[in-house]
């Protein structure tokens, strides 16, 4: 067992569903990225640098792709609750899956670039 699946133990069905997808889709668009805990939530690295994190609070899920994603896709992320390196999401209004894929592999860019 994973360190993201114990992580996924302690959540609600339904949220745990929704982690497990965008944990999914994270893994089929970079399967070279590394699972780990990064500030207690599930992570991933690549090329050991921090690729994209995911969580699970009261009343959102969040993804953290750093400020910069969130700069680069902010016209996209239209409708979602933003702060600096967060995207909030819910149950009812989810990030798509070309979303998510578009976020993660502009990550990986800025990771090989630098």
């Amino acid at each position: 067992m994973s360190i993201i699946d114990t992580y996924l133990e302690k959540v609600s069905e339904p949220e745990k569903i929704a982690l497990e997808r965008v944990r999914k889709i994270i893994k089929k668009t970079v399967p070279d990225a590394e699972e780990s805990i990064s500030y207690g939530m599930p992570a991933f690295k690549y090329k050991k640098k921090y690729l994209v994190a995911f969580c699970e609070f009261k009343d959102h899920m969040s993804l953290f792709p750093g400020s910069e994603a969130i700069e680069k896709f902010k016209a996209k992320l239209e409708g979602y609750k933003l702060s600096k390196g967060t995207i909030q999401f819910t149950l009812e209004h989810p990030l798509s899956e070309t979303l998510i894929r578009e976020i993660v592999l502009s990550r990986v860019d800025d990771i090989t670039k630098s």
